[in-house]
């Protein structure tokens, strides 16, 4: 089975700006959510979705696949969707990781 899981990480929050990129020990919270999706054994790929550029920066700098959304998507879920029809459309199962 092709599983992917899509973290959907947006910048402008309106109740905490600039989450996914927040310092946590030394790494950030998008970081850490990627590098515990990449240890499932049972995941294909994971990747993050996202509108902005400084959080492609950071999957650039973790190392992470980066998928650029559109920035009028309402939700987390609207992004993962969208994510999966531009980068993953024959994934079996897609998950929907919440960056934090």
């Amino acid at each position: 089975m092709n599983v992917i899981a899509i973290i959907p990480a947006r910048y402008a929050s309106t109740r905490f700006p600039g989450k996914p990129l927040v310092d946590l020990h030394g790494k950030t919270m998008l970081e850490m959510v990627w590098l515990a999706a990449k240890s499932a054994l049972s995941i294909s790929a994971v990747a993050i979705a996202t509108d902005d550029d400084r959080v492609a920066q950071e999957c650039f700098r973790i190392g992470a696949d980066c998928i650029i959304t559109d920035s009028t998507l309402l939700s987390g879920t609207d992004r993962v969707a969208q994510a999966m029809q531009r980068a993953y459309p024959n994934a079996d199962i897609v998950l929907n990781v919440q960056g934090d």
